[in-house]
């Protein structure tokens, strides 16, 4: 079962990497702004590795705001905490503002041969470094409004949803990219404040895929989301009924480190219940996990799954004219760093 995702280093696919991609072990890649130079040479760059590895998984965090890899070429999308106030806090504007960014974002990459972006944000905004105007709001309720509404734009363009960072990354000040993060709230206001718009949503099936947090809910369970059995079986499987693809968070990330090396780390995430595992800007650490002993799980999801939805996929590609409103919607809006 193909169960890793990797990364590249530059902007043109090497005589190593392609040989990487082509471990059965691979099955997704996940692009970086330093593998963009150009929508021409990304075009390219796709090819190259389609060509390698047809099936493969090509994903990026594209979300909008200052989390965005491709630039030049590319429709700036407005962060998501920016919709409801660009829409005077009119909740029905704001849903229907975000559908059609939820359209843009998946159109412009489903264009490029890109089949994923690791999106909605669904953290409530309270006081996380991280992720700030990255979610659409500080109340749980709307963000289950406005990534829904997201969502169904990404679906009108044929790409899938992948939610993150489960049960919740904002509420908790540091960042898991360079510290481990410990949230010492209650269970009760984890459990019913920033798990609702997860709990929302797949209860009404618009998620095919979650990525939990490097984050400890110490209250609740002394592992990382992302390396927590109880998170991920006994809440996302079992409570929530999930049946989606479970995404780690990067493994090179501080919030992993907790588990010891790229092995251990990739271990931890699978036996906890991740479906594929992220291993970024290490290629040491990838090669260390592609050369390790696992277990093989029969029960581990197929992201292939997550591919685009082709017929969806063509007929958006069509359609300028929503393509073209949703451009003047985002520019419309603005991007503020």
């Amino acid at each position: 079962m193909s169960f890793l995702m990797l990364d590249l280093e530059g902007t043109v696919l090497a005589a190593d990497e392609a040989q990487l991609l082509q471990s059965p072990r691979v099955g997704g890649l996940i692009l970086f702004s330093r593998n963009f130079s150009s929508r021409a040479q990304l075009i390219e760059l796709v090819a190259s590795v389609r060509k390698v590895r047809p099936d493969i998984l090509i994903a990026v965090d594209h979300e909008g705001g200052r989390v965005q890899r491709f630039r030049d070429g590319f429709t700036q999308v407005p962060a998501m905490g920016d919709i409801l106030p660009a829409a005077g806090g009119d909740m029905n504007l704001a849903c229907r503002y975000a559908t059609e960014l939820g359209f843009l974002m998946a159109v412009e990459l489903l264009a490029c041969d890109i089949d994923l972006s690791f999106a909605p944000v669904l953290d409530v905004n309270g006081i996380s470094e991280v992720i700030g105007r990255r979610g659409f709001s500080s109340k749980p309720e709307e963000v289950a409004l406005l990534g829904g509404a997201f969502i169904r734009g990404m679906e009108a363009a044929g790409m899938r949803a992948v939610g993150k960072h489960f049960p919740g990354h904002g509420s908790v000040q540091a960042d898991s990219h360079v510290a481990m993060p410990v949230d010492s709230r209650s269970a009760d206001e984890v459990l019913n404040f920033d798990m609702v718009p997860f709990k929302s949503l797949i209860a009404e099936g618009k998620l095919n895929g979650v990525m939990p947090a490097h984050v400890v809910y110490d209250k609740l369970d002394p592992n990382p989301a992302g390396f927590s059995r109880f998170w991920l079986q006994d809440k996302l499987r079992g409570e929530l009924e999930f049946d989606g693809v479970i995404f780690s968070d990067d493994l090179g990330m501080e919030g992993a480190s907790f588990a010891g090396g790229y092995v251990a780390r990739a271990k931890a995430a699978l036996d906890a219940g991740c479906d594929m595992i992220l291993v970024c800007n290490n290629r040491e650490g990838a090669l260390e996990v592609l050369g390790a002993e696992f277990a093989d799980d029969a029960s581990r999801r197929n992201a292939a799954s997550l591919r685009p939805d082709a017929a969806r996929a063509l007929a958006s590609l069509d359609n300028l004219s929503r393509w073209e409103k949703a451009r003047e919607l985002a520019l419309t809006i603005g991007y503020r760093a």
